[in-house]
């Protein structure tokens, strides 16, 4: 798959990976969001990546400091020097990406050189995500270079890259159609698992992750982490509670089960007479989903994927 074609498929920072990759050996430079106050638009951490001929992935702040940073960014291809940069309310560009309310950012534009932000830290960041870990970069000021390690201190900058987060749907009902596209624009990857095939279908589920296995198997092969939330569609318990068990064996931050209260007390029930302890038990958020009063398949979808970013925020 060409760098590109794989970008319609992923994470933001999966896309900005695969741009990296995709543009090599061309000259690039890397913006990093390095601190902020009150309400910025981004979060310490984001990045945008800047191709030579004025391409970019990414963003810091989601309006018109793109423009500005890709101006400092040409700068630092051409000259290799690194360049920190500050928005805030006084800043008339800032009035474009909502900084008046009180916020204000500062970047670091970096040149993507082994002197820099070495190129061979992208492969880096990809692997250590790809195995479902963590991986901190250290960057020093003085000298606007990135390493491998957390080192904090005076001059310096620690940005922690997560495994991941995915979203493990049992059951491959209307619901799941809504909260597969709901998940995947909030870069989550939804991976759907259903034994029934005429449920499980490329045509009803475009572009997602399918795999048919019973769900217990299919969510032990998928070893869940804390970065993955994990929802029980099917209303078969036949599906669901070997879902639910296996779920319950993991460390997965959002375990769910769709259901009234009254069926939700049955699978209590059954759950128990299985050997799963009240404390487990209580990890099981039912009925599924934030109480918004939604009615229908795309308003429930919502209401569980609001509950799911619940829960992955938390600290």
């Amino acid at each position: 798959m060409r760098w590109a074609e794989a970008m319609t498929q992923a994470s933001e920072l999966d896309r900005l990976i695969a741009a990296a990759r995709g543009w090599r050996p061309a000259r690039l430079a890397l913006a990093t969001v390095i601190a902020t106050w009150g309400s910025a638009p981004r979060p310490r951490g984001s990045h945008m990546l800047v191709h030579e001929d004025g391409r970019f992935e990414g963003s810091v702040s989601g309006g018109c400091v793109e423009g500005e940073v890709l101006h400092a960014a040409a700068t630092t291809i051409a000259d290799g020097q690194p360049r920190r940069l500050s928005y805030g309310v006084a800043d008339d560009a800032a009035w474009e990406v909502g900084l008046p309310c009180g916020g204000s950012i500062e970047l670091l534009v970096q040149p993507v050189a082994t002197d820099g932000f070495d190129p061979a830290l992208f492969d880096a960041i990809a692997d250590t995500r790809d195995r479902g870990g963590r991986i901190a970069l250290t960057t020093d000021f003085a000298s606007g270079r990135t390493m491998i390690g957390d080192d904090p201190g005076e001059g310096r900058f620690v940005n922690v890259y997560a495994p991941p987060r995915r979203l493990l749907i049992v059951g491959a009902v209307q619901i799941a159609q809504s909260l597969t596209a709901i998940a995947r624009t909030l870069d989550i990857v939804p991976i759907l698992i259903d034994p029934r095939g005429r449920f499980l279908t490329e045509e009803r589920f475009p572009g997602v992750s399918l795999d048919d296995r019973w769900p217990d198997e299919a969510i032990a092969a998928c070893k869940p982490d804390a970065a993955t939330a994990i929802v029980t569609l099917s209303h078969d318990p036949k599906i669901d509670d070997p879902a639910l068990i296996a779920a319950l064996e993991s460390p997965a931050a959002y375990i769910a089960a769709l259901g009234s209260r009254r069926s939700h007390a049955k699978r209590l029930e059954r759950l128990t007479a299985a050997g799963i302890g009240s404390v487990d038990l209580e990890r099981i958020d039912a009925p599924a989903g934030l109480a918004i009063g939604a009615q229908g398949p795309a308003e429930i979808a919502l209401s569980i994927a609001a509950g799911m970013i619940q829960a992955l925020r938390r600290p």
